[in-house]
């Protein structure tokens, strides 16, 4: 009676002796060949993921050779600085402190992202025939916006170590710490490695023969081969063999060393322009700006423009 009731819930004998396995032998089948059968397809399942790690791993590997093949390239010929202009009331669009503190965030993420050299921040009203109490208080009043993006600029550029030197706590910058940082190469932290760091020069007593010492955001500081002012931002490669055990040891270089020298792209410089004039006649390159593209609503589409050949 007992066996009725399972038959007539789960079906014949066959069918519940093949429900112990989900891919179970069909009838006719032994358990043997069956297990056979399995084995083969496991093996050959086996062999398939093998070749797809095989792949996926050539893959990445090729993925990497074409990177390290545009870097080289890019290290050869990229021998040309980019420079963006940007007027400072575009911050009096903005409907809080809070959303133009976010607005300049955005512009110094773009510029990370395109490797910037240089932002010029440029007023649209032509300061150039004012002296300078007259333009301080210009700036201060009508034209605050092109200050304050300056200092949210030159905030997000400096690596965080060096910020409490060079930023005291101020209105301008009462927002700024809320972005999202740029983690350019060069805001390197403790336990990172680079031959390249910034730091800040040291008002400590220097030794005949000795240079400065300088704060490069490591627990030792660094001595560097020349005598520099102090609270002097400095660019400093460190030497290769580090045989003191008190002081790292480097050499003051160009803040462009870097990018030049191993395309480390190493961060932008703000410009503060007084008029759309100064942008250019200001320019801090010799020879200025060999190449210049402006954008309008009326413009042409820059994919059918041919851009010319520059320096």
């Amino acid at each position: 009676m007992e066996k009725e009731k399972i038959l007539k819930k789960h079906g014949n004998e066959d069918t519940l002796r093949n429900g112990f396995s989900k891919d179970g032998p069909n009838s006719g089948t032994s358990w043997k060949e069956w297990k056979q059968k399995r084995k083969e397809e496991y093996k050959k399942w086996k062999a398939e993921k093998i070749l797809k790690k095989v792949e996926k791993e050539k893959a990445i590997q090729s993925d990497k050779q074409k990177q390290d093949d545009s870097a080289n390239k890019l290290q050869k010929h990229q021998n040309f600085t980019i420079s963006i202009a940007v007027p400072g009331s575009i911050l009096d669009n903005a409907q809080s402190p809070e959303l133009k503190t976010y607005l300049a965030g955005q512009i110094a993420r773009a510029a990370a992202v395109f490797r910037v050299n240089e932002v010029v921040v440029f007023s649209e009203t032509d300061l150039e025939n004012l002296n300078d109490e007259e333009l301080k208080l210009k700036l201060n009043k009508k034209h605050h916006g092109c200050v304050q993006l300056v200092k949210i600029l030159q905030f997000l550029e400096c690596p965080q170590y060096l910020r409490k030197y060079y930023f005291p706590i101020q209105k301008d910058l009462e927002y700024a710490g809320l972005l999202n940082p740029l983690d350019l190469p060069h805001h390197l932290r403790v336990e990172d490695e680079c031959k390249y760091r910034e730091g800040i020069v040291l008002n400590k007593p220097v030794r005949e023969g000795k240079g400065s010492f300088l704060y490069i955001g490591l627990k030792k500081t660094a001595i560097i081969d020349k005598i520099l002012e102090p609270n002097v931002r400095v660019t400093v490669k460190l030497d290769e063999n580090q045989s003191s055990k008190k002081h790292f040891k480097g050499k003051a270089v160009s803040p462009s060393a870097p990018t030049k020298m191993d395309n480390i792209y190493w961060g932008y410089n703000v410009r503060l322009a007084k008029g759309l004039n100064a942008v250019f006649s200001e320019s801090p390159y010799k020879g200025g700006y060999d190449l210049t593209i402006g954008t309008s609503d009326t413009g042409k589409n820059v994919d059918t423009v041919k851009i010319p050949k520059f320096r």
